[in-house]
Order: structure tokens, then C-alpha cells, then sequence
């Protein structure tokens, strides 16, 4: 059945991109790091990438990455200490209806499932999906 057939292969690809947001988890730096360059490689349009640091300073490490999904924005902030809080907002005409934290697993989860359904919506974001896997 080709039904079964993409709800397979959708399955496997959130499996995948879950997996590969989780490879990086260990290091909280790292972990933000390699997630901009891959969030914002692959949807540049729908992510923002904050850095610390001001003008001069020789560091700039990633603070806050923002995807928007929709109606829907998932932000990672980095903590002073190297604690990462994890949330979802879901606003609509720019007025915010619900903010909630989440574990770091959950918002991998949500922000998967979040990205291949919208993949299989828009070629371009099952190009974007793709590229995030690659």
C-alpha cells in the first residue's frame, strides 16, 4: 500500500532527525553550536541564531536559537552555568496564546515531528528536511 509506504518513511525520517539532534546533546556548547549551523543552514527563513558577546570580544558562542513553525516558535537558550531551557510558544497574529517549557528530549521531539509534518506539506521544507539530515 503506498499509504503505508510514506507514513513508513515519514516515521523513519523523524526518527532520523531526532537522532541526529540528539547526537550532539552531551556538550551544551557544542550541542548549540552544531544546531544553528544545521537550523539555519537548512531553513534559514524560519531560524534565528543569537550570539553572546559584544563587538569586540573574541567570543561568540550561540545563546538562543529560534525556529519558527507556523503558528509555533521553539526556542533553545543557553543558561548562564551551561544549563539549556527548552520552550514552545504558540502565537497567532503575533499575540502569544501559550508559552511552555520543555525538557530538552521533548522539544527535540516536538520540533521533529513539527518539521517532517511540515515537510510533507512543502517541497521545499522536505528539501530543507533533507539537508538538516545531511
Amino acid at each position: 500500500m503506498a499509504g503505508d509506504e510514506s507514513t513508513d518513511q515519514n516515521g523513519m525520517e523523524f526518527e532520523l532527525l531526532a537522532a541526529s539532534l540528539r547526537a550532539d546533546a552531551s556538550d551544551a556548547v557544542a550541542f548549540l553550536e552544531a544546531l544553528a549551523t544545521k537550523l539555519s543552514g537548512a531553513l534559514p527563513q524560519r531560524t534565528q541564531v543569537e550570539r553572546a558577546g559584544g563587538l569586540f570580544s573574541r567570543v561568540h558562542h550561540v545563546r538562543r536559537i529560534a525556529v519558527r513553525l507556523g503558528e509555533w516558535e521553539y526556542a533553545l537558550v543557553a543558561e548562564p552555568g551551561g544549563a539549556l531551557e527548552a520552550s514552545r510558544t504558540h502565537a497567532v497574529r503575533g499575540i502569544t496564546l501559550k508559552s511552555e517549557p520543555l525538557s530538552l528530549d521533548q522539544w527535540i521531539e516536538a520540533l521533529s515531528t513539527d518539521l517532517t509534518e511540515l515537510a510533507r506539506t512543502s517541497l521545499q521544507d522536505q528539501t530543507a528536511l533533507r539537508r538538516l539530515l545531511s
